[in-house]
């Protein structure tokens, strides 16, 4: 097996809970009081992770501000992500959102330089129809 296989397994199985439980906890408590929780939870996943790095994380400052730019917009992408699905079905929303490789790999290909196979293509060109048909 790949040795990316099992963690790429862990982000579908995490994400795709993810995906479902806010619909459920927006019956009870706002998209911000949500994202709220949502970011004091990740406070013991960091110390856990500190812990691990031994209290000596790397600290680049180019690195540090980059893993600040994605850990801020991935709060803002939740926090969009709830207040979509707290106006529409979070099967469709959910959908449409996981299709958010699209742009990271049009990034990818202008900005790193990397490039996919025919097949590869065929499969964005899916996605990209895929999410037409969500949105109509």
């Amino acid at each position: 097996m790949r040795d990316w296989i099992l963690p790429a397994m862990g982000t579908f199985l995490f994400w795709g809970l993810y995906g479902f439980f806010p619909k459920i906890t927006l019956r009870y408590i706002s998209p911000l009081s949500t994202i709220l929780f949502e970011a004091l939870i990740g406070i013991p996943v960091a110390i856990i992770v500190l812990a691990v790095l031994k209290f000596k994380p790397e600290a680049h400052p180019t690195g540090v501000l980059l893993a600040s730019l994605t850990g801020l917009l991935g709060m803002l992408g939740a926090l969009s992500f709830l207040f979509a699905v707290r106006k529409g079905q979070v099967a469709l929303v959910s959908a449409f959102t996981a299709l958010y490789p699209a742009l990271t790999i049009l990034l990818a290909m202008l900005l790193l330089g990397e490039r996919l196979e025919l097949r590869q293509w065929v499969g964005v060109g899916m996605a990209i129809v895929a999410m037409l048909l969500f949105a109509a």
